[in-house]
């Protein structure tokens, strides 16, 4: 007894000292994987937990672009950019909910996953589209946009990991933008196609992207 109660006042502040460590080391690991602008994850963050909802059959994986994003910069200035980034992170996130992830990948790129509960991910990533497409609170009424959308439901292609499946959102995205359709999803199959999309046009033209089909 005489001995714990001689041990006690020296263990004890340790103790203290070195949880608080810990929680101050979470503290800022957990700051590093969240944006400063628009507080989403940044891609470390998002890889982590999107990778873990991957593994639920009903993950839904998106890629969203801001269009014209240079223009509004380069014409209204790098505030009203981050304004708009602010609100396309908010909403983005709003729609997810808490069962899902968004992240921002860098400048005006986000991506997603999200659980389709209901087997309803391309009504519910329509309405998302028109809700992107509205003015930010407090933004320049003259700033006008909208965000293209491409997606894929993972278990369409079960042997992709989420590297391969985003780069499949990212060829739909892509074909959708260009095509000015707004929001695309990756298909099944495959066929000759000149779309491609901007992560495999890096590495030269391809032949055979996935067919992409505008969502319905």
């Amino acid at each position: 007894m005489n001995t714990l109660t001689t041990i006690l006042p020296t263990v004890l502040p340790l103790a203290a000292g070195w949880a608080l460590h810990v929680r101050c080391l979470h503290a800022r690991l957990s700051t590093a994987r969240r944006d400063p602008l628009t507080r989403l994850r940044t891609r470390d963050g998002f890889t982590q937990r999107a990778t873990a909802l991957l593994k639920d059959p009903r993950a839904v994986v998106v890629l969203a672009d801001v269009d014209r994003f240079k223009h509004i910069n380069d014409t209204f200035g790098h505030a009203a950019g981050d304004v708009l980034l602010k609100a396309t992170a908010d909403r983005l996130a709003h729609h997810v909910g808490r069962s899902g992830v968004a992240g921002r990948l860098g400048g005006d790129e986000f991506a997603a996953v999200l659980i389709d509960d209901h087997g309803t991910a391309a009504d519910l990533l329509t309405v998302l589209h028109g809700v992107l497409a509205r003015p930010a609170d407090g933004h320049n009424p003259d700033v006008h946009t909208t965000v293209s959308l491409g997606w894929v439901r993972a278990c369409d292609f079960p042997a992709d990991d989420l590297s391969g499946l985003l780069r499949r959102a990212d060829e739909a995205m892509y074909a959708a933008k260009q095509g000015r359709a707004g929001l695309r999803r990756a298909g099944l199959g495959r066929l000759f196609a000149t779309v491609a999309g901007r992560r495999s046009g890096r590495r030269g033209a391809r032949t055979d992207a996935p067919v992409v089909a505008v969502a319905a």
